[in-house]
């Protein structure tokens, strides 16, 4: 029983870190029809602006308390910055064509974790977090790491703030408009392109706050944590519906579960081929995923 109770919620947080990412990733798809494969180095960069801070390097930040929750604001910021960026320098100009964003976006996602690495290193670093939240808590006879609890709470939080953006404010809904119909919202006196700058911000800052608390989970950072979660981000909003971030919530369980019993209970490594497996299956029974809407 113990051992189940630790599988789960040791799944559940690693599913919450996949929904941080593809959160961000899907939100963008939906709303924009971009296909951002930039969006892991956003992680990065958010990993190592929180390591950074946390390590004393900014003045009230540190690997404790309040310090702590300024390490990863500033990550968190980081990665938004960097998301705002990619989008006004990078992603503006091509949104009529498609194929060079692709090339873009890969490139980018290639550039900045070799730029990260060029400055501190392709080794990875240990991160500093909390003493609170590197231990553990007895539950069911099992001892649970405190920063799985910390990742699914984030995650609940971030799937909240995005549900009540896109279905109850002016900018959400501005934003979905001009997805159906860029011109005639355009013709309103709206700038979509503010709207859009402010969903990749949104997406970008997800992202950031998985890096920033994905280092808890690892216990460590490396410039290519990010590609590796883009890819399971990736298998998250196809198996959720692509643009639907209600999918992306619920796949990102199925994923977290399904990887962390795999490979548990089978050999070390296999969890990865359960995920390709699962995501086979459903796409057989649902081509267009869970849900297949932005919802």
């Amino acid at each position: 029983m113990s051992t189940v109770v630790l599988l789960t919620l040791t799944g559940l947080g690693l599913g919450a870190l996949y929904f941080l990412v593809a959160s961000g990733l899907s939100l963008i798809f939906g709303l924009m029809d971009v296909l951002n494969f930039a969006h892991g180095a956003l992680l990065s960069v958010g990993a190592y602006g929180t390591w950074w801070a946390a390590s004393g390097h900014l003045p009230g930040a540190g690997a404790d308390g309040p310090g702590f929750v300024l390490a990863v604001a500033f990550g968190t910021a980081a990665g938004t910055l960097a998301a705002v960026l990619l989008e006004l320098a990078v992603i503006r100009p091509l949104y009529e064509r498609p194929r060079e964003q692709v090339l873009a976006t890969v490139g980018v996602g290639l550039a900045l974790p070799a730029l990260l690495s060029a400055i501190w290193g392709a080794d990875a670093r240990p991160f500093p977090g909390p003493a609170a939240l590197t231990g553990t808590f007895g539950l069911l006879g099992a001892q649970v790491p405190v920063n799985r609890l910390v990742l699914i709470a984030a995650a609940l939080a971030v799937l909240a703030v995005l549900k009540l953006f896109l279905g109850r404010t002016r900018h959400g809904l501005v934003v979905r408009a001009g997805v159906e119909d860029r011109a005639m919202v355009t013709a309103l006196g709206i700038d979509v392109r503010k709207a859009f700058t402010l969903v990749f911000a949104i997406g970008g800052a997800a992202a950031a706050l998985g890096g920033a608390l994905g280092g808890l989970y690892f216990g460590s950072v490396d410039p290519g944590q990010g590609t590796s979660l883009l890819i399971f981000a990736f298998v998250v909003v196809v198996m959720g519906g692509m643009g639907s971030v209600g999918g992306a919530a619920l796949a990102s369980v199925a994923v977290g579960l399904v990887q962390q019993f795999a490979n548990y209970y089978t050999t070390a490594g296999l969890g990865d081929l359960a995920v390709v497996v699962l995501l086979a299956a459903l796409l057989l029974v649902r081509p267009s995923g869970l849900t297949g809407r932005l919802a």
